[in-house]
């Protein structure tokens, strides 16, 4: 009664807004970018307060569109609800007129308006903006001018918003020590920390927490690195594990890795664990993999210790120069011409480089690995050293000069000139225990 008598009263002085009786019909579209973070109730609420604002005595929205949870960054047509919106305008005979939103940066970035806007345009709708004040007219320079400065501004608050983040995660972790989230390293738990820091958080109730050893899992990651210190390499600590029945960190915590489904530990596993410098008790900032090398793909470790440590700072760089691969006799780099251009005649895997008495070869364990428990049954590894096979492939392909002896040169250099020879022909080599062949590559 009270909201009747209010809204009668601003009619009153201001003219009526009430939409036409055939008036435009909207379709509100809206979106958040997280539902963790952000209440969705209220961040629709106040877009569709907007929108319907906008749309006053032009029509009224007669459907709503909501993502939330959706980065902006996502296409329209990826997008569940937009992709839905954009299904039904397809499917049905025109029940929507036009599509408002509340917000240019709440629904667009980049190209992604000029792409709705065309494919509003080809299908016969109206795409309203508050910007605008109404329907947006790419005939009009002035409209031009002004969407353009929106993509810019809304992409520049993307950057801007992704460093201030990033900048305050950096000093949160390599400063202040603090744990940011995500799953607690294999032989740690979570345990409380006190209160949040920050005075509006710590009213709400919210907590820090902090990494602490978990008495299950703790042991057995000491006892990795004694072994790794030891000398023994990383397939045969795996090894030793599978044997003994210690549970790998998805079987470990089933909750935590429900993406995992391997009950066993495998190399990758246990190489992890022996690189994460966590474990020196230092939470450590930008651990992820990258393609470059230097300051970004390199992790920076806490200025003090955030958590016990499961060994010490001496003994993790020490397995770290112990994983370190073993340099070559002249100081180059292990060079293998044929590395997937052999295929296994008895598996159909492609043979693994393997570098054997100073000379490259190929070997293929049909599926094993050093991990697996000893007395499987399976195929005997086959073996192939490289200078036989290119001296064979030559013969075969004729590489010979007019009088019929082979060129002189070195078996580096005549290594690549067969590799290219097979890769310009589109062949590869099939090898078994009994001999090889060469096969045409199936380009269907």
């Amino acid at each position: 009664m009270l909201a009747q008598w209010i809204s009668s009263k601003n009619q009153a002085g201001a003219g009526s807004t009430d939409s036409p009786v055939n008036g435009l019909r909207f379709a509100f579209y809206g979106r958040t970018s997280t539902t963790r973070h952000q209440d969705r109730v209220s961040s629709q609420g106040w877009q569709r307060d907007i929108a319907e604002e906008l749309v006053a005595g032009h029509g009224q929205v007669v459907a709503t569109y909501f993502d939330a949870g959706t980065s902006r960054r996502v296409p329209w047509t990826q997008r569940p609800h937009a992709a839905r919106l954009m299904a039904e305008i397809v499917r049905s005979d025109q029940t929507i007129d036009a599509i408002v939103v509340g917000e240019y940066e709440r629904a667009f970035t980049g190209t992604q308006f000029a792409t709705l806007y065309t494919w509003c345009t080809r299908h016969g709708l109206q795409l309203w903006l508050p910007e605008t004040g109404g329907p947006v007219d790419l005939g009009n320079r002035d409209h031009r001018v002004l969407l353009a400065l929106l993509a810019t501004q809304s992409q520049r608050e993307v950057l801007r918003a992704r460093h201030r983040v990033l900048a305050a995660m950096h000093n949160q972790v390599t400063q202040q020590g603090r744990y940011l989230g995500g799953r607690p390293p294999y032989g740690y738990r979570l345990v409380d920390a006190g209160p949040h820091p920050n005075p509006a958080n710590a009213r709400w109730g919210r907590r820090l927490q902090r990494l602490a050893p978990d008495e299950r899992t703790a042991p057995h990651v000491t006892w990795m690195f004694r072994q790794r210190l030891a000398g023994h390499s990383v397939a045969s600590i795996a090894r030793h594990l599978n044997e003994r029945g210690v549970p790998c960190p998805s079987s470990a915590d089933p909750d935590r890795n429900r993406h995992r489904t391997r009950r066993t530990w495998t190399l990758r596993t246990v190489a992890v664990i022996l690189a994460n410098p966590r474990y020196t008790g230092r939470q450590a900032w930008n651990r992820r993999a990258t393609h470059t090398s230097g300051p970004a793909s390199s992790p920076a470790p806490s200025a003090k210790a955030a958590h016990p440590a499961l060994v010490t700072e001496q003994d993790f760089i020490a397995a770290q120069q112990i994983r370190a691969a073993r340099p070559t006799t002249d100081g180059g780099p292990r060079r293998f011409a044929l590395a997937g251009l052999i295929h296994c005649g008895v598996c159909d895997r492609r043979l693994d480089s393997h570098w054997n008495h100073g000379r490259p070869t190929y070997r293929c364990r049909h599926g094993h690995t050093s991990t697996q428990l000893a007395g499987h049954p399976r195929p005997k590894t086959l073996y192939i050293r490289e200078d036989h096979l290119v001296e064979a492939i030559r013969i075969r392909l004729g590489d010979q000069d007019g009088d019929g002896h082979a060129t002189l040169e070195s078996d580096r250099t005549r290594s690549s000139r067969v590799a290219s020879a097979l890769r310009n022909s589109g062949r590869f080599v099939v090898c078994d225990n009994a001999g090889w062949q060469l096969e045409e590559i199936d380009s269907s």
